[in-house]
């Protein structure tokens, strides 16, 4: 009989292989430690309330206090979720995480006065107290505090918000129940003859098959559920809008998308901008739909035909050692002082390289203050994305490098606004260096392909999924009923346009819009795709040699959150106000699908 190869317990991963968590903590032991002193300082929270109205050192003196407390929480807080990553069956890690949680929130409840204590302080006592040299350091948190004077309610009124928030997240946990435990997809055989579960995880990989009647069979399988179930589907849907809704008009904002773009001080024209520059490109798209039809030798193509690789028996393999070096190699650019921290870092012990029994799936980097910039990884020597995956995670913790040690910590901890700007760049250093060095033209045009998919996925996609939000909402906002057939119906248009009028649109697809986890937390995907256009332009300048370029990145990466988003990118050298950056990132597709059709 065959052996079957299992996965190493963790007791038996390689020291080398694994994250040291010395950084962080030395031991369990010390983190004991650590936590009960903790544990004890949360209380000291009391001796400041009632006092902040007082002056500038009173309030100095509490947000000093604030952020120890705070820095202190991340270091714990970090080892557990760590630790609790390498293996998610160990219960002493389980319990660790859960007792740093109930601290966690327990410090929150004691701090709560603080905020509106400073709200309550009067405006021009308020300017008094920030011109004072004791605030300093805090000045910036306070005014982004204060921005949110108009929308803070009085105490009566923000209690009831309060009592609602276990409530208002119906929608999206019957979404999750739904979509994670009672859609049952059945069984179906794969491109090898073999029968297989349908899962949302197998249904992606089905999709790949280079086999036509098994992606074919797979994508209608999988979407009757879906229609099955849609008029529920769409109840949650509509509920998770009106929730925005709600509280958009409950704090006095505008819309709910003028709500969620006000944390970040994003105007709308940003969002906005990108879905017109992406329109006004929706023919470059079709062109690749069209050469992706010919190349494949397809009388027509339907959604099912679009994420199988044009070629698809290509072979890599890349060591870990080999992986690291071509990542280091792909980001020369940037300069000695950032390669070299991060091979060390590759090289040494910030990964945990391997899979385990029990280990946390997928890919992620944990930066902190005061730790090392962590990654987890579940690396397979076999599979190229593994490596693309090392690269963008390494941006992340780069990010993270650099914020850390150049910001204190009330802003060294960066937005996710900015966060997919970092690790994207990483991948387009990277998939750049790879189509340099590519052996031969066929190599070449998968690599093409493959950056191809990776725009139209992160940029096109999102941008389709961002419109349909902001459509919605809209609706919804002027008291339009969103029924299943409405739903449908405006994600029907879009897939249209952004599919274009050669591409052949199954009745399932219009069901997609009930799927995607995104939309039940709104107006998040943007970013996705302003961050990759971001990444895209910059890694445009700095490749190409722009006076000052390599200087003024690296200080976007020391910025954490010490300026606002649209601040720090604009002084790295992309304005994300105006349409320039998308435009450059969607004329950089355009060349990659000419010269794939070139090339094939």
């Amino acid at each position: 009989m065959t052996k079957i190869k299992q996965l190493p317990k963790r007791s038996q991963v390689k020291a080398a292989d694994q994250w040291d968590l010395a950084s962080l903590f030395p031991n369990d032991e010390a983190w004991e430690k650590s936590f009960r002193q903790w544990e004890r300082k949360i209380a000291g929270y009391e001796k400041f309330r009632g006092t902040l109205a007082s002056g500038p050192k009173a309030i100095a003196a509490c947000l000093k206090f604030d952020v120890d407390v705070d820095r202190a929480g991340e270091r714990l807080g970090t080892y557990a979720f760590l630790k609790t990553a390498e293996d998610t069956a160990n219960s002493t890690y389980q319990r660790m995480q859960g007792r740093y949680q109930n601290v966690a929130s327990r410090a929150g409840q004691l701090a709560s006065y603080i905020r509106p204590e400073i709200m309550a302080i009067p405006a021009a006592k308020m300017k008094r107290f920030l011109a004072a040299k004791e605030l300093a350091a805090y000045r910036l948190v306070l005014e982004r505090l204060l921005r949110y004077q108009p929308h803070t309610l009085s105490d009566g009124e923000e209690k009831l918000l309060a009592m609602q928030s276990e409530m208002s997240i119906t929608a999206n946990q019957v979404f999750r129940q739904l979509n994670n435990a009672d859609l049952k997809f059945g069984t179906i055989k794969n491109d090898r003859g073999e029968t297989v579960e349908l899962s949302h995880a197998s249904f992606s990989a089905l999709l790949h098959s280079p086999k036509r009647t098994v992606r074919e069979a797979a994508f209608r399988q999988y979407y009757q559920q879906f229609s099955a179930h849609e008029n529920t589907l769409a109840a949650t849907l509509s509920g998770s809008i009106q929730r925005d809704i709600y509280y958009a008009r409950a704090r006095n904002y505008p819309s709910a998308l003028s709500a969620a773009l006000f944390p970040d001080r994003v105007p709308q024209t940003v969002y906005d901008n990108l879905i017109s520059a992406v329109r006004h490109n929706l023919p470059a798209l079709h062109h690749y739909y069209d050469l992706r039809r010919r190349k494949m030798k397809l009388k027509d193509i339907h959604h099912y035909d679009t994420y199988v690789p044009i070629l698809s028996d290509l072979e890599s393999h890349h060591s870990w050692d080999e992986a690291v070096q071509v990542v280091i190699e792909s980001l020369v650019p940037l300069g000695d002082d950032y390669c070299a921290v991060l091979e060390q870092g590759l090289s040494g012990r910030w990964c945990d390289r391997y899979e385990n029994q029990g280990k946390q799936s997928g890919a992620f980097s944990s930066g902190s203050f005061d730790g090392e910039p962590y990654i987890l990884m579940n690396f397979q020597p076999e599979v190229l994305d593994h490596v693309f995956t090392l690269a963008h995670e390494a941006g992340h913790s780069m990010h993270s490098y650099y914020s850390a040690k150049t910001q204190p910590f009330q802003y060294y901890n960066y937005t996710i606004f900015v966060a997919e700007v970092a690790s994207t760049f990483n991948e387009q250093l990277l998939s750049k260096h790879l189509m340099r060095n590519a052996r031969d033209d066929r190599e070449r045009a998968f690599l093409i392909n493959r950056e191809i998919d990776a725009i139209r996925g992160t940029i096109l996609r999102q941008t389709m999924f961002a419109e349909f939000e902001k459509i919605t909402h809209e609706l919804a906002e002027a008291n339009e009923p969103l029924t299943v057939d409405r739903f449908k119906s405006v994600y029907r248009e879009l897939l249209q346009a952004y599919f274009g009028p050669d591409f052949v649109l199954d009745d399932e697809l219009s069901l997609e819009c009930f799927r995607i986890p995104h939309f039940y937390s709104a107006f998040y995907v943007y970013k996705y795709a302003t961050g990759l256009s971001a990444a895209i332009a910059l890694s445009e300048r700095v490749t190409s040699g722009a006076s000052g370029a390599v200087r003024d990145y690296l200080k976007f990466l020391q910025g954490g959150c010490s300026k606002d988003p649209l601040d720090l990118l604009r002084d790295a050298g992309v304005d994300m106000e105006k349409p320039e950056p998308v435009e450059t990132a969607l004329e950089y597709f355009r060349r990659l699908v000419d010269e794939l059709d070139d090339l094939l």
